[in-house]
């Protein structure tokens, strides 16, 4: 099915967020993100300030890896991107059509692992917010009980495959075919290449946790599907 919106934005409306500056999201504590935002240059792409304050997800995510996960990795995604487009005829694309053109070009591999790696970050960190995780209500938790079974199943199913990707990667709830799946990506792969909309995303990037859980990446998902899911963001992108 079409990839149709994103958020409650449709596709052309994420990508001038992502490419705006500290306007496209609210943030409790957010003069730090918004200077980083502010030392991106381009038309159509800069560092999306985070829709929380750093420390807002502790103590499953602590600020300290939050600081260098967003400000150091998430900020080089952008910048390279930047780099890398900076007169060519991508100037002016949105992310996604970036990310589109680029997928299956080989000389083109280091602009798309970029610019789907600023995608893939943005959408994990509106994955999550301080008080979430736990069994969903609304549509979205209907179709969790339809599609796997139930709540249990589905959290099986998406932590193993947050746990068996190998290597760096990430493991997302989608919606394809009006069924509701998990998939898992490697790298900088995602679903803005497929036919899936993404719902939820888990970074599993060692990056992603290592500072607070070492190599227990299985404590790492536990904690994000727990307590850290944002099935808010999940049901907006369900329906939009």
């Amino acid at each position: 099915m079409a990839y149709d919106r994103l958020l409650l934005f449709n596709r052309r409306e994420f990508v001038t967020m992502i490419g705006t500056s500290a306007a496209a999201f609210s943030l409790a504590a957010g003069e730090p993100s918004r200077a980083l935002a502010a030392t991106q240059v381009s038309p159509t792409l800069s560092l999306p300030p985070l829709p929380y304050a750093q420390n807002a997800l502790a103590p499953y995510i602590s600020e300290n890896t939050i600081s260098f996960h967003y400000g150091k990795h998430h900020q080089a995604y952008v910048k390279n991107t930047i780099d890398k487009i900076t007169g060519s005829e991508l100037e002016k694309a949105s992310l996604e059509e970036i990310i589109k053109i680029t997928a299956k070009n080989s000389t083109l591999s280091a602009v798309f692992n970029n610019a789907a790696q600023v995608f893939n970050h943005t959408f994990y960190w509106n994955s999550m917010k301080p008080g979430g995780g736990g069994e969903p209500k609304g549509k979205i938790g209907k179709m969790i009980n339809e599609s796997f079974g139930n709540y249990s199943a589905f959290v099986t199913a998406f932590s193993n495959a947050a746990a068996t990707q190998f290597g760096s990667g990430w493991a997302w709830l989608v919606l394809e075919n009006d069924s509701l799946k998990v998939v898992k990506t490697s790298n900088a792969d995602t679903p803005v290449t497929t036919q899936a909309k993404p719902l939820i995303a888990i970074d599993v990037w060692e990056h992603a946790y290592y500072l607070d859980y070492q190599n227990r990446r299985a404590d790492y998902i536990k904690a994000f599907v727990e307590k850290l899911i944002n099935w808010d963001f999940a049901e907006k992108n369900l329906l939009a």
